[in-house]
């Protein structure tokens, strides 16, 4: 069942605990994810970023993803980063039932009027919108984000405003994580988002789950955290088993290799929204 995110976000803002937003990139990344929600019997956000529609357009991803969850389970097919509005409607329009509008790099006047056009197309369809305000750095092999982002982090005083204004679903927040992989060793701002928290009833999204250290992302969580994204190291470790399975057999037929690459998914996917979700602190 595809569901908007509203519901499943403000219950886990109650309960204290994190649902995972898990990237997928095609045919096997998806049915992966499908996998996983399967054997965990969680509520899933599957999330495609709007840099892979040379990957898939739409309507493919939208169709795959209602054909292998067949009305089972819970859902919310999200498109991530996204800073074309006309690509965010044809989202809405094919049954995607998240949208992030990703004005991160602009100035914060024309993030909120770009937001708000956003959240009054969404709200007429029933779709959730997730925006973000202060931005990320670039690590090592991220897909999202562009050469020379730096990190700015969110400003509390403006994320209440932004919230207010807006009036989003979902807000993300800049607190230290990063795109991609960390270079060095990663410095989480819980005190930035203890002051964010306190501001903010918005559920608050952490981007840059890959390569948290889990006793950091377990403080973010208690500290209001609701929504965790996983991009990165699902590629990397899809990637390095894909080589590693070549290696041993050059010949490995495609529809064997296409089967291993849905589990090697399901496997990373799988650990993540169960320490998400078993952070609860009711």
């Amino acid at each position: 069942m595809l569901l908007a995110m509203d519901g499943l976000l403000k219950q886990a803002q109650l309960e204290r605990r994190a649902i995972g937003s898990f990237n997928v990139y095609n045919g096997e990344t998806i049915r992966g994810a499908v996998q996983a929600a399967g054997k965990t019997k969680l509520p899933m956000i599957i999330s495609f970023g709007a840099g892979y529609l040379r990957n898939m357009d739409l309507e493919e991803v939208v169709y795959l993803v209602h054909r292998l969850t067949a009305g089972e389970g819970q859902f919310v097919l999200h498109l991530d980063h996204c800073r074309d509005l006309e690509v965010i409607r044809h989202a809405i329009e094919a049954g995607f039932t998240s949208v992030m509008y990703d004005g991160s790099a602009l100035a914060y006047e024309e993030n909120v009027a770009h937001t708000k056009e956003v959240c009054a197309m969404a709200k007429a369809a029933g779709v959730s919108v997730e925006a973000e305000l202060g931005s990320l750095a670039l690590g090592a092999h991220s897909a999202e984000g562009e050469l020379g982002d730096a990190l700015a982090y969110t400003d509390s005083q403006r994320a209440a405003s932004f919230a207010e204004e807006t009036g989003v679903t979902a807000l993300a927040v800049s607190i230290g994580t990063v795109h991609g992989l960390y270079q060095g060793t990663p410095k989480i701002r819980v005190d930035l988002l203890q002051q964010i928290r306190s501001l903010v009833d918005t559920p608050l999204v952490l981007h840059g789950g890959s390569g948290t250290p889990k006793e950091q992302l377990k403080a973010c969580i208690q500290n209001g955290i609701t929504k965790i994204n996983v991009n990165t190291e699902i590629s990397e470790t899809v990637m390095a088993k894909t080589l590693e399975a070549l290696e041993d057999d050059p010949h490995l037929h495609f529809s064997r290799l296409s089967l291993l690459q849905a589990e090697w998914t399901a496997e990373v996917i799988e650990g993540y929204q169960q320490f998400f979700w078993d952070q609860k602190t009711l």
